[in-house]
């Protein structure tokens, strides 16, 4: 029990403590905080070899008393809290651990003076308060954790112009909002049953009550992961944010915490009917499709990467709208692969920023040579995400492919509906592969610019997480059938049989075999022998003066007259529910602004009419 509590409370109070120490000593305090999480993961690693187990301490405290590193704690305090180890959150706590050492690791070199004032300290707070989301077992003390996270969101981005203070603003706004909605979704649920406690509730959504209940908490989810409609922070915030925050929030953190939230709704705290999953599988596709769209179009790497961090939520979901075991696991595997690849491909930005100083593809080029290991690792990530074999991404996709196909010999009109979800979650992927040619090629395959020629590769705390990153892309994929799915995710979901033909070890092993061949054929029939010449136009020859910027490609996509029409409406924030939330509340306060004319005989009338109101809804 004092366990827990010490994973849990320890980062927070040395964050606390470290808020005291000036932000000048950023470094000591970097190492300080590495440490502390260092030890964080050790107990977690501790935690997950226990038995699935609550642990209610108000029923403790009354029965033989409990102590807190020796201070005695009444029963009353402790009546909610209560915490619940069990191998869901074991496993998120896990991978939580490792995310958080990793990315602390890289922030010692890349965060700078005047990035994020006291960034560590936020940075443990962060750590403490996901670990208590995670193990929380009452509702009450789950949302408190999870609002606490919203502020260290909002603090962990540098608001120094207007655009990065915006969107910490509307990331604060949109998060604050969906945890006051879940507050409905949990008072719904106390009502129904009496009871907060997560692992107890199991609600039939039969009824409107229990639906609005449901959805409820269904947007806190949906906020915190960054699924559509409620996605629109997450591009602001990793264009304007240090990557290391991106890397360290939107990316891994807060997919794992609304993933893990989303796998307690619907495995758990609902039952789900079927109209309930086609929404979900619907949400699902439509996040992957329009996401990856709109990246396709972007020119800010950091951006476009905020775009793919909601598409890949999508797969999530669909996994998830399933109801399966394998498509639990698949969304659970997704999840973390996710996580590893998206952090993996925002800390791969925050390398190429730290040497350049750019953050427009247009700006870049030629940079494999200059930074091997930023580019081999990004390369890894970007055939991981667009579900390339033997990488992790393309197992847990085939998984989640495998799923669809297996869901559709169900009844219902979701299972009728399954070769539209499979055919629009297979496009997804096409597509993220395109838009990765492109941030590859912008980036690092096209020619280098004069002002680049002296870029090197970043310091080995910066590479080293992506080179360990990309070491688990690699790792995922090629035991996905044979390790990481039996013993991390089906304890979790249940065991299954792999549907169809597929060994990701036998895959892998095909993939190495066909390089091999085709390495083999090159060699022998010296297809190296070929002959290079000079551009000539006009009786100049100026090869070397001579590029064509790889975004150049993708504007046709853009051009086309639905699509020019659409992209137009997302410029103007047609689509945003933040900035459509705010014109309706400009107009709402400007129309009662109009009320007040300070005609004495009008502010009468409106206290008649207020009285008047009142009454009959006493009577």
């Amino acid at each position: 029990m004092d366990l827990i509590f010490s994973l849990l409370f320890l980062p927070i109070v040395v964050g606390l403590l470290l808020l005291l120490i000036p932000d000048k000593l950023r470094t000591v305090k970097g190492i300080i905080s590495l440490l502390i999480i260092i030890n964080a993961g050790g107990l977690s690693t501790s935690i997950y070899t226990f038995g699935d187990q609550v642990y209610r301490f108000g029923e403790i405290a009354r029965t033989s008393g409990f102590d807190f590193f020796g201070i005695n704690i009444p029963p009353d305090v402790l009546e909610y809290v209560s915490f619940n180890s069990d191998n869901l959150s074991r496993l998120i706590i896990i991978f939580i651990s490792i995310f958080a050492v990793l990315i602390n690791l890289y922030s010692l070199a890349y965060i700078k003076e005047g990035r994020v004032k006291n960034y560590y300290p936020y940075f443990l707070i962060t750590l403490g308060c996901a670990y208590g989301a995670v193990l929380a077992d009452n509702m009450l003390l789950f949302l408190a954790f999870w609002g606490a996270l919203g502020l260290t969101l909002y603090k962990l981005i540098h608001g120094h112009d207007d655009e990065s203070s915006a969107a910490a603003k509307k990331t604060l706004i949109l998060i604050g909002a969906s945890d006051s909605i879940m507050i409905l979704g949990i008072a719904i649920i106390w009502k129904v049953t009496g009871s907060l406690s997560i692992s107890e509730v199991s609600i039939p959504t039969t009824n409107i009550l229990t639906v609005v209940a449901f959805l409820a908490l269904l947007t806190g989810s949906f906020t915190k992961a960054g699924a559509f409609p409620l996605h629109t922070w997450v591009p602001d915030y990793t264009k304007c944010a240090p990557a290391s925050s991106s890397a360290y929030l939107p990316a891994s953190l807060d997919k794992l915490l609304g993933i893990y939230f989303l796998a307690r709704i619907t495995t758990g705290m609902f039952t789900m009917t079927g109209w309930l999953r086609v929404l979900l599988l619907s949400i699902g596709v439509i996040s992957i499709i329009t996401a990856v769209m709109m990246a396709l179009v972007q020119h800010n790497y950091k951006r476009l990467l905020g775009f793919h961090a909601v598409s890949q939520v999508g797969y999530m979901i669909l996994g998830f709208g399933l109801g399966s075991m394998i498509g639990v696991a698949a969304g659970l595997f997704h999840m973390v692969n996710n996580a590893i690849y998206k952090s993996g491909l925002l800390l791969s930005a925050g390398c190429v920023e730290y040497r350049t100083g750019k953050e427009e593809i247009d700006d870049l080029g030629g940079l494999a040579k200059a930074m091997p290991v930023t580019f081999i690792s990004t390369l890894i990530f970007a055939m991981s995400i667009s579900g390339v074999p033997p990488f992790n991404g393309f197992a847990s996709k085939w998984m989640i492919y495998q799923g669809i196909i297996e869901f559709g010999s169900g009844a219902g009109i979701a299972s009728k509906l399954w070769v539209l979800w499979l055919a629009l979650a297979v496009l997804g992927s096409a597509l993220t592969l395109a838009s990765f040619i492109k941030l590859i090629g912008g980036i690092f395959l096209s020619r280098r610019r004069p002002e680049l020629e002296k870029v090197r590769e970043v310091p080995v705390v910066m590479w080293l997480p992506l080179a360990v990153l990309a070491l688990m892309c690699v790792v995922f994929g090629v035991f996905a059938t044979g390790i990481i799915v039996p013993k991390l995710f089906m304890p979790v979901s249940g065991t299954f049989e792999f549907p169809g033909f597929w060994n990701s070890s036998l895959v892998s092993l095909l993939v190495i075999i066909s390089i091999a061949v085709g390495i083999i054929i090159y060699l022998a029939l010296n297809i190296k022998r070929f002959r290079t010449e000079d551009s000539f136009i006009g009786g100049e020859k100026i090869q070397d003066r001579t590029q064509y910027a790889t975004t150049e490609f993708y504007k046709t996509i853009g051009e086309f007259k639905f699509f020019s029409a659409i992209y137009k409406k997302a410029e103007e924030k047609v689509f945003d529910i933040y900035d459509l939330s705010r014109r309706f509340v400009l107009w709402l306060s400007n129309l009662f602004s109009e009320a007040h004319t300070g005609v004495l005989p009008g502010y009468i009338i409106w206290v008649c009419a207020g009285l008047i109101i009142m009454l009959l809804i006493m009577i």
